[in-house]
């Protein structure tokens, strides 16, 4: 029997499944470990390379089984998809997982820190805090539009609705009046919660060197930089700011063959938060730019002349990405306009 050299390991909440291999790929074990078991069993194994999708709960193990000195890899489940064979299941997972590892070309996430985790909480539960609201938001819009008070969409409309359920001479139903209320209080109790985050994510935003210099690109504000500097990867994870726009989701997806170049939508494969909010931090210079004008040689005005407004958004989002990713790299500050050719 060889010596292990890659262990594939599918994680689960309690039944793990791990797939050991030689360096030539021959199987040496299938195993079927509870969660008590596990880190005893890396325990009494040589270092190796061990395996994983990068998905829930993969980091903490990461780091729990590189303390027992094995080189852990997490990989992106999109890749190892085509190693399936046939079936699915715990081993068929877990062998995939093995197989993608040991390919000369395969790309690996790198695993993140305590610290690293920690920090993007805050980004998390804003992201959830604010969809709640959106959801009270338009359960209000529709439900006093079947009383015939039609209000237009956005947060900026939430104080007619509120006025709405508070008017007496408003047509609605006594019965339903209460719990839109309720509605209403819970949207206030969700509006300080997220401005206690948003707080929280200014101060953090004054104490990080990292976020105080993307702060100097154009669009990047404070929780634009925070979510930058706690959700991306080390920048030398890229070779160039192409690949990290890229992994943001920013680039279009290929329909290329036969030497002709077909590139189609957004491929949206990547950190959907930050994606988000770098189009939302290009949509903010393209607000200035329509109203202040930009010089008509520009790359942006030459966009902004011969394309739809939202691929002028994703493009300058898709340019943020880059030199954020030039700052990142060479620990230096923007100087040049985003606007710039």
């Amino acid at each position: 029997m060889g010596e292990v050299s890659t262990i594939g390991l599918d994680l689960a909440k309690n039944v793990f499944q791990a797939h050991g291999a030689d360096a030539s790929g021959a199987v040496l074990f299938r195993k079927k470990l509870r969660r008590h078991q596990l880190l005893t069993f890396f325990a009494g194994q040589k270092p190796c390379t061990v395996a994983m999708e990068a998905c829930s709960s993969s980091h903490y193990w990461a780091r729990e089984i590189a303390k027992l000195g094995h080189s852990v890899r997490l990989i992106s489940p999109a890749y190892v998809k085509p190693f399936v064979k046939r079936q699915k299941n715990d081993a068929a997972d877990a062998e995939a997982i093995c197989e993608a590892a040991q390919r000369p070309t395969m790309r690996f996430v790198a695993p993140k820190s305590e610290q690293a985790q920690a920090a993007a909480v805050v980004f998390r539960a804003r992201d959830l805090l604010v969809k709640q609201r959106t959801q009270i938001i338009n359960a209000l819009r529709g439900h006093l539009a079947e009383f015939g008070i039609v209000v237009a969409k956005g947060p900026a409309r939430v104080p007619q609705l509120v006025r709405a359920v508070a008017d007496p001479e408003e047509p609605i139903p006594e019965l339903a009046r209460p719990i839109l209320q309720m509605l209403i209080e819970t949207l206030r109790g969700l509006d300080e919660q997220v401005a206690r985050l948003d707080g929280e994510i200014a101060q953090r935003a004054k104490e990080d060197e990292t976020a105080r210099r993307l702060m100097t690109i154009p669009g990047v504000g404070p929780v634009i930089a925070v979510a930058l500097a706690a959700l991306a990867p080390p920048a030398e994870t890229f070779r160039r700011g192409r690949d990290f726009a890229a992994w943001v989701g920013l680039t279009p997806l290929q329909r290329s063959t036969g030497g002709k170049q077909k590139l189609g939508a957004t491929s949206k494969m990547g950190e959907r938060t930050l994606r988000r909010l770098l189009i939302i931090g290009a949509n903010t210079i393209l607000i200035r730019a329509a109203r202040n004008g930009v010089p008509a040689s520009s790359w942006l005005a030459r966009m902004m002349a011969r394309k739809p407004p939202m691929l002028v958004r994703v493009a300058l989002a898709n340019k943020m990405a880059r030199i954020v990713w030039a700052l990142l790299a060479r620990g230096e500050v923007h100087r040049a306009p985003a606007v710039g050719a």
